[in-house]
């Protein structure tokens, strides 16, 4: 069986060579490339002549698994020189790996089990044997800067020793045994003549011991279960998306550095990568002058010199670079020194120098690459770039509406909304978009064909994906986001969903949040075309049933108000106010919590001014005595906090009861200056809740109590921030108590 194979690094330049020379050389019979099987029959639209990175994707849906992964190539790519340079010579082209959509890819978190850990500890032991800091920089050490001659052997010894021979994960475990029967079938059809296997190189070993014993028939592609959609289609890529330390794991760090690598070799990429990092800091107006590149040059050449490299190196010309252009201390590591995304606070210079070296390139595809039909469906309806403002009491406008949201939903980019209907506000009718050219737009539109062949079942499909695991916020949010795209299936399946959250909430947030989207739905079935839903119905009621009795419950001494929980009881008065009557809520009920809350002591005082605010705004006066209400909860270290709750609920209430903004001036009036200055935040916070026409209404309304002819915008309009004349006034009362003290003043 003359069989070669050949271990490699993905997106390695070295790698690339060695394995386009020696595909030249063997003119083999079959190229088996590590690949998803299901691709072979499409061999030809792979190779139609892309500008490249492109990356083959992948999705699948069922109703338990969502999977989504990408197998990018670039022109240094192994994989992608061994199609390239096999389809010259003549070989038969096989992919042979199991289908990206397969079990056995869907977790790459922990790939390798032991040897894993394994291919660690000797990566961690070979980096201090040639003092490097990564196995990035020990990649190059070995293979990318030294010369080409012996480096088969090189990698194989790297590869047999990395890997040793320790097994492989279950999943890995798998794919290695399916590759290894596509290798012993296309061994036994192609008699004498060559074969090459192109794989990681940390498959490799194993991959030559099972080839030598099995079952010889071509083996089966897998065929995914009975109801999943699985679609696989070429996408463009870019460098941006390719480099390491962008997030992508799988590949080297630097794209247009190694690109610069492959076309030029290493002392003309050391060279380009200057240049590159040169213009790119001059076009951002940083200062870098020829004697900065001279001691940068000169520098990488030392390191690398030192470092035994014969040409320097990426993380030597970074080095240098780094050394004459930063001149203050670096707080953060340099990021080559690791593997990952840039971490924050990395110094702006690095930053750049990074970016240079991944470098702007963008993939085209061929013109004749199939598409998935969501994208024709979308660029034929989608239009020019350009502000749309549309009328959603018009079917037209609806419509537009619905498509924008559920590529919004998606993810497209360039699609974005300005203003619009938004959970728990006024029922807006205009909605303006911005729509904008996106390179990303097209990629975005391939993978997202994954979920659909139109945008309302991809936007039905997107969203269903997100109820998973999802807490009663994201529901409620989900919920909404189906309404505006006007898939009512969805719509149903989720309402059933928050309803059965509901009973087991305790998060009186979330609960009013949720409780302000239903109700929105139902109120605005005009917009949203919910109307009649008896489950909308059903949620709105348990809701509403569940955040009064959890609110009864509620104890706790002074605090900051609450908000959010302050939010749960203003949608409890919309729901008794707007849905009461129509969905049978006990209102009597909700007021004999309202008013037991008041009275309660033990609640905390935001509550307690909710509540009062409650049983008010339902029954359009408090009960009782007003102002006798008001005194009594009136406590100065909690004014603010209670006032708070009341304003809330009651606003209008309390702004037009006769009385009793005149009796709310008297007891703030009446609070020491230390009263008045711990309350001070508190109150701040409660009289924001009255919006800018009602805050001058009360201004004029004092200002006639207390200065006459004076204006009420004299009142608002103050000069100094807020919190300056609050320490104002604590130097004052400190001035004056010290003159008191001495006999100053009396």
């Amino acid at each position: 069986m003359a069989v070669t194979f050949i271990g490699v690094r993905h997106h390695s330049p070295a790698c690339a060579r060695l394995v386009a020379d020696t595909i030249a050389s063997l003119r083999p019979a079959y190229v088996l490339v590590e690949g998803p099987s299901d691709m072979n029959h499409r061999m030809d639209e792979l190779l139609l002549g892309h500008e490249l990175p492109i990356a083959v994707y992948t999705g699948y849906r069922d109703e338990e698994r969502r999977h989504g992964s990408w197998t990018p190539l670039c022109d240094y790519s192994p994989e992608w020189t061994a199609l390239t340079t096999g389809r010259d010579t003549g070989a038969e082209l096989r992919f042979i790996d199991l289908p990206a959509w397969h079990p056995a890819l869907a977790d790459v978190r922990n790939r390798y089990a032991d040897a894993e850990a394994r291919y660690g500890e000797v990566v961690g032991r070979l980096c201090r044997a040639f003092s490097v800091d990564n196995a990035d920089a020990l990649w190059d050490h070995l293979f990318e800067i030294e010369p080409a001659a012996g480096l088969a052997e090189r990698l194989a010894t790297y590869f047999d020793l990395v890997r040793g021979d320790t097994q492989a994960g279950p999943d890995d475990a798998a794919r290695e045994a399916y590759m290894a029967h596509w290798i012993r079938a296309a061994a036994a059809d192609a008699g004498e003549r060559p074969v090459v296997v192109v794989t990681g190189g940390f498959h490799r070993p194993a991959l030559i011991r099972l080839a030598g014993r099995g079952d010889e028939s071509w083996p089966e592609v897998p065929r995914p279960p009975e109801g999943a959609a699985v679609g696989s289609y070429l996408v463009p890529y870019s460098f941006r998306r390719l480099d390491a330390f962008d997030g992508y794991q799988s590949g080297m760090p630097s794209p247009g550095y190694y690109q610069h690598l492959w076309e030029s070799g290493p002392a003309e990429a050391a060279r380009g990568l200057t240049e590159a990092v040169t213009a790119r800091l001059r076009a951002r107006r940083q200062p870098v002058s020829t004697a900065d590149l001279i001691a940068a040059r000169a520098t990488a050449d030392g390191i690398a010199l030192m470092r035994g490299h014969p040409h320097p190196a990426r993380v030597d010309v970074l080095d240098g670079l780094a050394s004459a252009l930063v001149s203050e201390a670096i707080e953060t590591p340099l990021p080559w020194a690791s593997r990952g995304p840039l971490q924050p606070g990395s110094h702006p210079v690095i930053v750049e120098m990074i970016a240079a070296l991944s470098g702007d390139r963008v993939g085209r595809l061929h013109r004749s690459t199939p598409l998935p039909p969501l994208v024709h469906a979308v660029l034929a309806v989608l239009g020019e770039p350009g502000e749309e403002r549309l009328d959603l009491a018009e079917e037209t406008g609806r419509e537009r509406s619905m498509l924008l949201h559920r590529l919004r939903v998606l993810g497209i980019p360039g699609v974005a909304r300005t203003s619009g209907p938004r959970p728990g506000g006024p029922a807006e009718l205009v909605e303006r978009w911005v729509l904008t050219e996106s390179e990303d737009r097209l990629p975005a539109l391939i993978e997202a064909g994954a979920y659909g062949v139109d945008p309302q079942e991809a936007a039905a499909a997107a969203l269903a994906e997100r109820l998973t695991g999802a807490g009663l916020d994201e529901l409620a949010e989900v919920l909404f986001d189906a309404a505006l795209c006007g898939i009512g299936e969805l719509a149903g399946r989720v309402l059933d969903d928050v309803a059965r959250a509901v009973g087991a909430a305790a998060d009186l947030g979330a609960l009013g949040r949720t409780l302000t989207v239903a109700l929105a739905m139902w109120r605005h079935d005009d917009l949203f075309r919910t109307s009649g839903s008896t489950t909308l119905g059903t949620v709105v009621r348990a809701v509403t049933e569940r955040v009064l009795w959890l609110v009864e419950g509620v104890r706790g001494g002074p605090a900051p108000a609450d908000l959010p929980r302050i939010g749960a009881m203003v949608a409890v008065r919309d729901a008794l106010r707007h849905a009461g009557p129509s969905l049978g809520l006990d209102t009597p009920l909700a007021l004999g919590v309202a008013d037991r809350l008041a009275a309660c002591q033990e609640a905390p005082p935001d509550l307690r001014g909710a509540s009062l605010g409650l049983g008010w705004s339902l029954r359009g006066a408090p009960p009782g005595d007003p102002s006798r209400g008001v005194r009594g909860a009136f406590v100065p270290a909690t004014a603010g906090d209670w006032l708070a709750g009341l304003f809330a609920l009651a606003r209008e209430e309390v702004l037009h009861t006769p009385g009793m903004l005149e009796l709310l001036d008297e007891l703030v009036g009446a609070l020491t200056d230390d009263d008045f200055l711990v309350a001070l935040p508190a109150l701040r916070q409660a009289f924001g809740f009255f919006p800018p026409r009602e805050r001058h209404l009360i201004a004029t309304r004092l200002v006639e109590r207390r200065a006459g002819a004076a204006s009420g915008w004299d009142l608002m309009r103050l000069e100094a921030a807020p919190e300056l004349v609050a320490a104002g006034m604590a130097l004052d009362e400190r001035a004056e108590t010290a003159l008191r003290r001495e006999g100053l003043i009396t």
